[in-house]
């Protein structure tokens, strides 16, 4: 490609591919495509997207096509690799000037100077580091800062490498630069606080998006780039600044409000610098340990006493929170039973955390979890009058947001520390026997806390609580009190004994219990009404008629998908549970009508779906033949379930095949309908082998209900699936397929071996070859067993086959097969099998008659 010529060209049709007519835009991307393996295509991509005075959009298409070429064309290896001489020449023009004025392309132009590091640096590419170092130097701003954008994200490529080799060149690389990047990160880090004392807002920001910038290569240096970083003094005094700087950002914070223009990118850095704190406790655990009393005091004062107040923020708290966690519960600080047998390091670091949970320490961190973090706050009341079903569904993964962080924290710490922490909290649930103030609402949502705490730590209080004592003299008379502000104390009782009924509960409580529930599904709150349970089924029985029918109501009144998978989910384990002796026929009416409305409406929402289709396999054998009148609904159910074209298949593929199964188990007889359904068997045979155990159980149901209509209408494309199976597939599953030709030629001993003929030569090699799988082999004589004594015709004719293929006499081939036969009997295990083969081999012994 000649570059002055093609760069008009190439630019016309870029300009043509930022159209917003597909008639122009796509003969242009064809055009494009084309070009991508051409010879200089890059290098005019180059000048184009290098060239400030071009149209954006065409330039941001420009370092698009640009970088997917290097995914697909920088390897030596790869096909229509670029040449070495033109990566030459793109490599020096990418880092020839770092003054890319828009934002997002400087990004880009970033990221593709990393995807070529990573496979060319250092060895193609010596002078990339040399080259950002330089610039990160330069007084201009613009320069300096994409020069460290793109030494980012060099270093963030590099330091993800995982081979050996590798991690080596980075772990070299991390030695030479790490006093140069500490020091750049401290001049940026410097000049920042001195814009905010000055009150220079926009150079304040512009310094603070260069710290930022230089602690990410740090961080990623830091984490990575050392085998044994507690050797290194530059590492060990860098991570010690961190906690200065932390201090010195955090009381920052207190003069930049929300409304400046650095507040965002301030609580940026200040949770970049706890990453730092956490990635190297994560990678290094023992370098860690000289940082470990400093870690904890620092947290532990932000988070549990007056000095965080009115600079912490809740992201922080969740990252200080996590430290303390990661410390508390890191196995590398956890000496063994036997302390001869634990390392040093892992004894000096369990002493440092020894000496730093004190009672005192421990019991304010309790009490301060409980009484400060535990508590419901306005937001969260508020949430619960307006939306009630999210806030009962509500909240995300500990490690990122506040309320699930500080319950697994609680946990870790009290089940670290039991033996200090229980009395702590016994004496606060000791605190609250009575009754409590209904105007005092403060009084309320401690008892909430204090209770949620009790039901966290259920496992831990086994012995130092009587439960069923607490449950009779309080717990259940608060379950009671009807007032309106007392629905925190009813919800979360109802949830402190779902916590405790599979630790400690008498089973003759139950039907107390399943009183109170029963009132409790009447509430008209649903946070209160959306509970989980067990139960017993000869306990139960009484309440079944009431808590089913309120249980359907509530499902009908509930809107979000995640509450409505919930009731249903303990519909299902109602049902399941008492469908023994079908007590649960009578009432399952109104959500055998519901079903298909709630199907219908979850059309976008297929883990709903799933749940329906547990309820209809709950239901299904619980309604035994019964459920014949339900196939209206449920067979086309069961065909979308399974139907590999369409979409929803990936969701709902192992409850639907469970759903058909079950059908076919309870089903009185074949109707047309379900029969016309295994046309979706083929394709699913084809798909994989996950599912093959139970579409081999719903061939076999198939067989076994109506093998006559089943086989004369599938039994070739089912030759066909099982003859392409045999070819690859595990030994286990090898005998799967084979047991169902068994069972065919056991119910259709006449016409079955010519059904499956295409099978059996197959099986006949098997046996002469001498298969060396025991249940293989197994199976392989019982299928001819069948054949030898139910169908001695076939057998000839399967005989003279076999003896065209290997080209020997008749005699000399069923001498190999008895000999093979006879020697083999022992892999036969069971008795019927074997008297299966001794009644085929005797029958092949000439007799007077």
């Amino acid at each position: 490609m000649d570059l002055n010529s093609a760069s008009t060209v190439v630019l016309q049709v870029l300009t043509q591919a930022t159209s917003q007519d597909t008639a122009v835009l796509k003969p242009a991307e064809e055009q494009l495509k084309q070009w991508e393996t051409q010879p200089g295509f890059y290098s005019v991509l180059l000048n184009i997207f290098t060239n400030h005075s071009l149209d954006v959009n065409v330039r941001w298409l420009a370092v698009l096509y640009f970088k997917n070429g290097i995914d697909r064309y920088w390897r030596r290896v790869a096909p229509h690799a670029l040449s070495e001489e033109e990566k030459a020449t793109l490599r020096a023009g990418l880092i020839t000037n770092f003054n890319e004025p828009v934002n997002q392309i400087a990004t880009q132009i970033s990221v593709l100077i990393a995807k070529v590091a990573r496979v060319d640096c250092p060895r193609q590419w010596p002078e990339l580091i040399p080259t950002l170092v330089e610039s990160v130097k330069v007084q201009d701003d613009l320069r300096q800062h994409r020069a460290l954008l793109t030494f980012y994200h060099v270093t963030k490529t590099l330091a993800s490498k995982r081979l050996a080799a590798d991690r080596k060149l980075f772990s070299d690389l991390a030695s030479g630069i790490y006093g140069f990047a500490c020091s750049l990160w401290n001049h940026h880090t410097d000049t920042f606080l001195q814009h905010v004392c000055t009150g220079d807002e926009t150079a304040a920001a512009n310094s603070l998006e260069r710290t930022l910038l230089s602690l990410k290569v740090l961080r990623k240096l830091t984490v990575h780039g050392f085998v044994e970083p507690h050797w290194s003094a530059e590492v060990m005094g860098f991570l010690h600044a961190v906690f200065e700087r932390l201090k010195q950002f955090l009381e920052c914070s207190r003069s930049i409000r929300a409304e400046n223009m650095c507040r965002d990118r301030l609580e940026k850095t200040i949770i970049l610098f706890t990453k730092v704190l956490l990635d190297f406790l994560d990678q290094h655990p023992f370098s860690f340990t000289p940082l470990i009393q400093r870690s904890l005091e620092f947290a532990v004062s932000y988070v549990f006493t007056e000095t965080g107040e009115g600079i912490v923020f809740e992201r922080f708290i969740v990252q200080c929170m996590n430290l303390i966690k990661m410390i508390v519960k890191n196995y590398a600080y956890k000496p063994s039973k036997n302390i001869e047998d634990s390392s040093p390091e892992t004894l000096e670091a369990h002493n440092i955390k020894m000496s730093f949970f004190t009672y005192p320490t421990l019991m304010e961190i309790c009490r301060r979890l409980v009484t400060h973090y535990f508590l419901l706050t306005e937001e969260e009341l508020m949430m619960w009058e307006e939306d009630p079903e999210g806030f009962k569904t509500g909240g995300d993964s500990w490690k990122y947001s506040l309320r699930p962080c500080t319950e697994v924290l609680f946990i870790d710490i009290f089940h670290e520390y039991n033996q200090a922490l229980t009395p702590v909290l016994l004496e606060m649930v000791h605190n609250l026997q009575g009754s409590t103030n209904m105007e005092d609402t403060s009084a309320i949502l401690i008892k909430d806390a204090v209770y949620n705490a009790v039901g966290l730590a259920a496992y831990e209080l086994f012995d130092s609580v009587d439960f069923d004592q607490w449950f009779k003299n309080q717990l259940l008379a608060e379950l009671q009190v009807s007032h309106n502000r007392y629905k925190p104390i009813r919800r979360r009782v109802i949830w402190l004994i779902g916590q405790w009924i599979s630790v400690k509960f008498k089973s003759d409580l139950r039907p107390m219990l399943y009183e109170a529930i029963r009132n409790l599904l009447q509430d008209q709150d649903l946070v209160v009404s959306i509970n989980d349970f067990e139960f017993r089924t000869d306990q139960f029985l009484p309440y079944l008629e009431p808590m089913f029918t309120l249980l359907f109501q509530l499902l009908q009144e509930v809107t979000q998908c995640d509450t409505k998978m919930h009731v249903l989910h303990v519909l299902s384990c109602m049902i399941e549970r008492v469908n023994i002796d079908f007590s649960i026929r009578p009432y399952v009416g109104c959500l055998v009508q519901y079903l298909p409305l709630l199907w219908k409406q979850s059309e976008e929402h297929n883990m709903l779906r799933c749940a329906i289709l547990t309820t209809l396999i709950h239901l299904v054998q619980g309604l035994g033949a019964d459920s014949k009148n339900l196939y209206p609904f449920l067979l086309p159910v069961i065909q979308l379930s399974t139907d590999v074209s369409q979409p929803p298949h990936v969701y709902l593929l192992e409850d639907g095949l469970e759903l058909w199964l079950v059908t076919l188990e309870n089903s009185p007889c074949l109707t047309p309908e379900l029969l016309r359904i295994f046309q979706n068997m083929s394709a699913l045979l084809e798909l994989t082998s996950e599912n093959l155990k139970n579409c081999i159980k719903i061939i076999n149901a198939y067989i076994f209900l109506s093998s006559s209509e089943f086989l004369q209408m599938y039994a070739a494309d089912l030759c066909q699936s099982f003859c392409e199976l045999l070819k690859d597939i595990t030994t286990e599953g090898q005998v799967q397929i084979l047991k169902v030709v068994e069972n065919v030629l056991k119910v259709s001993p006449i016409l079955g071996p010519q059904m499956f003929q295409a099978v059996l030569p197959s099986v006949f090699r098997g046996i002469i070859d001498g298969e060396r799988y025991p249940v293989v082999m197994s199976t392989y004589l019982g299928i001819m067993g069948r054949i030898l004594l139910q169908n001695a015709t076939f057998f000839s004719l399967l005989l003279n086959q076999m003896t065209c293929e290997y080209r020997q006499e008749v005699d000399q081939i069923l001498g190999n097969l008895i000999e093979m036969w006879v020697d083999r009997m022992d892999n036969i295990t069971q008795p019927e099998r074997r008297k299966l083969s001794a009644l085929a081999l005797l029958s092949l012994l000439p007799s007077l008659n």
